[in-house]
């Protein structure tokens, strides 16, 4: 190994010293000279201003001297390394460099670690980003999220769905698990169109079929339960879409209860559907007035009073479209803000030979501010034939037949749901709520019928529910919930089943 001569070195670090010796000195040798001139100006004064200049003279001429030899050592110095060539520096080759360095190398050092580990995070970030990326045609973005969900249950009494019930049979019970509820979606944003912002979303589960496998339950085909076609502004949207009436735009917590939504059938309007309409909010101070309308293409109910034949609904029989209103008032944007909304609703419904008839409603929602903790939330409606809106005890009409002619009255229905939240923190919360779906009664009797539908007779559906959701992480979530079901049937006793059901999620 090669080692530098220390003699240059040295010298360097002896001529630095002096310099900055000097450069120390100077200042005090100007103090002392104002000092003793200030005692002897009367005495003296142009003696000692010129013995004062003198030294100042003489010290600045010492400092240009230290100075010209310093450049001189550097120069020497540098000569000497490069006639060397590229030979690996002694370790007290290195430490002069370090102390002639100074804090400066050390700051830069620091300032080089720094920057490695900003570009360490940015790579993380990178690679997250990558990860969540969807290949798509499009050079827009996007996402794909969904919830494998796993649902226990004990059915104490014969329901209609063991692993997702909604009405009370009587008999036997049942037990099992299903992970049939689970979901998956996608997430998108388009271009902009007019000043609109363009997204997309849709979600499906796995209750497509219920059929049975050989030695194993189908887990099912995908059912497509969502979907959302918006094009956005700052205070307007419209929208095509697959899902809830928006009459109905609240909706009670469960995890448990998910294929169906949480007291499907016992007071919630909940009933999937094509709709297509525009949405507006003005602001009105601290609050917020958004109106909604919309035109709605309303289902059949799972079970009719009557068979009919084809594939268009009754509502798609009468060649005009449902159409629906919501105006809601609010404080907040937020879940947690308070708001209060009133809708409607009107679908003729006609088929050729057949009866006709219009299904009509009005529906008035509320959410309180949460306040300790506490929020409470429901929708209240009346209207005439909804079993097209997961009302009506399933049913729209309820008919018999006199003669040669079929007679049909639609039936009149009332109902909803309200459901107390509290927030124990923001990964805990507990829910209790209470949902009642009634058709008259006296109409059903009215017009008795000898068919042997399961909901023929079903006159009220009463859920009582109470679940706590518990989400450790933004991954996982977990629930137990309890159920019961009272379901009221003309001529016949109550039929009731208690359901204890389990979830464990996983968030992706």
């Amino acid at each position: 190994m090669i080692r530098l001569p220390l003699l240059p070195r040295r010298m360097l670090r002896r001529a630095g010293a002096r310099v900055r010796t000097l450069g120390q000195t100077l200042p005090l040798l100007l103090l002392l000279a104002a000092h003793a001139g200030a005692q002897q100006a009367a005495a003296a004064p142009q003696q000692e201003i010129q013995r004062i200049a003198a030294a100042i003279a003489q010290a600045q001429a010492q400092i240009d001297q230290s100075q010209k030899d310093l450049s001189d050592l550097r120069r020497s110095l540098a000569a000497l390394e490069q006639h060397l060539g590229t030979a690996a520096p002694s370790e007290d080759a290195s430490s002069s460099a370090q102390e002639l360095a100074g804090p400066r190398d050390q700051t830069a050092a620091q300032t080089s670690e720094q920057r490695t580990e900003h570009e360490a995070v940015q790579d993380s970030e990178l690679a997250t980003l990558n990860q969540a990326k969807v290949e798509s045609s499009s050079k827009y973005p996007v996402t794909l999220r969904g919830l494998v969900l796993l649902n226990g249950f004990v059915n104490t009494g014969g329901v209609d769905i063991p692993a997702g019930p909604a009405v009370a049979l009587g008999g036997p019970g049942s037990t099992g698990a299903s992970l049939r509820q689970t979901s998956i979606g996608i997430d998108a944003r388009g271009p902009t169109l007019g000043g609109g912002q363009s997204h997309a979303d849709f979600t499906m589960d796995f209750l497509g079929s219920s059929s049975q496998g050989v030695n194993a339950d189908v887990p099912g085909l995908l059912r497509l339960r969502t979907a959302h076609a918006i094009l956005d502004w700052q205070h307007t949207a419209a929208f095509v879409e697959f899902d809830r009436p928006i009459l109905s735009p609240n909706a009670p917590t469960s995890l448990v209860a998910v294929a169906e939504p949480a007291l499907a059938w016992s007071g919630n309007l909940w009933q999937w559907t094509p709709q297509a309409g525009i949405s507006h909010d003005v602001s009105l101070g601290s609050h917020l007035l958004a109106i909604s309308a919309a035109l709605i293409d309303v289902p059949d109910p799972p079970a009719l009073a009557y068979t009919t034949s084809g594939n268009a609904s009754l509502a798609e029989g009468s060649r005009w479209p449902g159409t629906e209103l919501h105006i809601g008032l609010a404080n907040g944007k937020t879940p947690t803000d308070g708001a209060l909304g009133v809708g409607g609703y009107f679908s003729p419904h006609r088929r050729a030979g057949l009866p006709n008839y219009d299904a009509w409603a009005t529906t008035l929602d509320f959410r309180t501010p949460q306040w300790a903790g506490l929020q409470l939330t429901g929708s209240v409606y009346r209207g005439l034939a909804l079993g097209g809106l997961g009302a009506g005890a399933y049913k729209d009409v309820v008919s018999r037949q006199q003669g040669t002619s079929l007679l049909i009255r639609p039936l009149d229905d009332v109902g909803g749901w309200a459901q107390l939240k509290r927030r124990a923190g923001e990964r805990l919360e507990f829910n209790a709520a209470l949902g009642l779906d009634q058709a008259f009664a006296k109409e059903l009797r009215a017009f008795p019928t000898s068919n042997s539908a399961l909901y023929a007779d079903l006159a009220r559906n009463r859920t009582l529910v109470g679940n706590t959701i518990w989400s450790p992480s933004a991954y996982l979530v977990f629930s137990f919930e309890y159920r019961r079901i009272a379901s009221f049937s003309t001529g016949a006793p109550a039929a009731n089943s208690n359901i204890f059901g389990a979830a464990a999620g996983y968030r992706f």
